[in-house]
């Protein structure tokens, strides 16, 4: 692409095929040319001065320009391609800091090295150019599914022609073992656009949950239309798959409409994932019943929920256990992912030697501790209380209805309690002492001796050491790495200390302190409610 400043038309003809066969602007293309066609003149002329080259669109006659800056006197550093007021007056008249001085000069031919230099400024422009619109059409169009055309492959990574450039399938982005030859046609999602040095890196999955999703939205009008919603969706990718799907008209089964005419529509996305077996759940707001319906096709005893922890205990029939499990976890393990929440199968005898295992702890606790017989202490466990500080605290009335209690029964049974736990705050704050806590934590509101204990414990012995830890420090919390949840645990989080509760006694902690202003504070509450308020309305 050696250019000739003699030829001038050939500009304008190299300028539009390339634009044409790279899908570029053919003014980006010319433009490349002006400035190669300037360095070019630079090292004929000097590389210090202020050289410039405009094409005419129309002729292709290229105009070489030189162009001096008027500067103050003691500003001026290059005599090439600046001069000051009184050498300006020579060629301008009344001329003015700032202005410019423009003259034509001679065109310059192009020898061999100038030429591989241009032609090199102009490729290299062209690039960029097709990377802009490479970019500009692609990160619209994130999250949805394209068809491209195999390209080769590269140690188990496929490069995909995309019409507009070329994307990357990535090895652990295909479904089980797929294999694809030069020249097939495949069917992608684009999972991310990212604008890189290199150039656009378009990158290409099939084992993305959203790929069977946007699959689905293809195969199903209903879903399309947004008659039917999908809520969420888990993939063993080539293996099984779950889908919760709800419909707003209550005259269309969001399952039948999923499935289609004998199974039409779903095995058209079954073909597609290559064989993945896919279960069509109907969504619910009610996790428990969500739950239920998401480990299908196995039957459910019963469910208890822990929405602090999002945790939550299925019981299943023994026979069903294998079942509700799937091969190598794989039933419960997408149900979880189905639903976010962190489950625990068990069978009902599993259930009930747990539950009788409980019994007989909190039955030991209250023979130790308040010196009753077995029959007595199983009487107030059956009643529901589980620990000292429910028998000492709670209403008389509460102990009168247990069989064979009386006022004074019931009073002498509150006495013991609140004695056996002033021992034990005492012994704790004992403790808590002898690992030397201040008297700031332990004079602090809302904490127990037996919670300063734990506290020292994890060597948080001031004030200020409780204000500068993490809520999730105090009252523990869940982590998910690498699509997993972990549980982190609290300090505080045996005595049943929640979120909300740390990061108001750790706030109130940093009031104290005196490192937060308690103003501001309630400004930033009251802004947080108007925002709440305004996105409710």
């Amino acid at each position: 692409m050696a250019i000739t400043s003699a030829n001038q038309l050939e500009l304008l003809q190299t300028a539009e095929a390339v634009a044409r066969e790279k899908m570029i602007d053919p003014n980006l293309v010319v433009e490349a040319m002006e400035e190669s066609l300037a360095r070019a003149a630079k090292s004929r002329y000097g590389a210090e001065m202020d050289i410039r080259v405009a094409i005419d669109r129309k002729t292709g006659r290229a105009t070489f320009t030189r162009v001096r800056t008027v500067v103050e006197e003691d500003e001026l550093e290059n005599y090439q391609a600046e001069f000051t007021v009184a050498q300006a007056k020579e060629y301008m008249d009344d001329p003015k800091v700032g202005d410019t001085f423009v003259e034509e000069v001679p065109p310059v031919e192009m020898g061999r090295i100038a030429a591989q230099s241009a032609k090199q400024v102009i490729l290299q422009k062209v690039r960029e150019a097709e990377r802009d619109r490479q970019y500009e059409e692609f990160k619209d169009r994130a999250g949805t599914i394209i068809n491209g055309l195999v390209k080769r492959e590269e140690y188990g990574n496929v490069i995909v022609d995309v019409g507009a450039g070329e994307a990357i399938l990535r090895r652990n982005e295909k479904i089980g073992r797929e294999s694809y030859r030069p020249n097939d046609r495949i069917r992608v999602y684009i999972k991310e656009v990212r604008r890189e040095q290199r150039g656009p890196q378009i990158f290409l999955s099939r084992t993305d949950p959203q790929f069977m999703a946007e699959l689905f939205k293809m195969e199903v009008p209903e879903i399309y239309d947004g008659i039917i919603e999908i809520k969420a969706v888990a993939r063993d990718p080539g293996s099984r798959a779950k889908i919760a799907v709800i419909s707003y008209d209550n005259s269309i089964d969001p399952v039948g409409a999923c499935v289609g005419m004998r199974g039409s529509r779903v095995q058209a996305v079954v073909n597609e994932l290559q064989g993945e077996k896919i279960d069509i759940i109907p969504w619910n707001e009610d996790q428990p019943t969500f739950l239920v319906n998401a480990l299908q096709p196995a039957e459910v005893s019963k469910v208890v929920l822990d929405e602090e922890a999002g945790k939550i205990e299925v019981v299943v029939p023994e026979e069903q256990l294998s079942l509700a499990i799937g091969r190598r976890g794989q039933n419960v393990r997408l149900a979880s992912q189905l639903t976010g929440l962190d489950i625990d199968i068990m069978t009902e005898e599993q259930e009930s030697a747990r539950r009788q295992a409980e019994f007989e702890l909190r039955t030991k606790l209250f023979m130790d501790n308040l010196d009753l017989d077995e029959f007595f202490a199983q009487l107030l466990v059956s009643e529901g209380f589980t620990n000292l500080e429910e028998v000492a605290y709670v209403e008389v009335d509460e102990l009168l209805v247990i069989d064979g209690v009386d006022e004074d029964t019931a009073k002498e049974l509150q006495a013991r309690a609140r004695d056996v736990l002033e021992a034990q705050n005492k012994a704790a704050l004992d403790a808590a002492r002898a690992l030397g806590v201040e008297d700031s934590l332990i004079e602090f509101e809302g904490l127990t001796p037996q919670m300063i204990e734990a506290l020292a414990k994890d060597d948080v012995k001031t004030l200020e050491d409780f204000a500068t830890c993490a809520d999730w420090e105090i009252a523990g919390g869940w982590t998910t790495v690498n699509g997993e949840r972990v549980k982190d645990d609290g300090t505080l989080e045996p005595f049943g200390m929640t979120l909300e509760e740390a990061q108001s006694m750790i706030m109130t902690a940093r009031v104290l302190l005196g490192w937060v202003d308690p103003t501001e504070l309630d400004a930033g509450t009251e802004d947080d409610e108007e925002a709440t308020e305004e996105a409710e309305a």
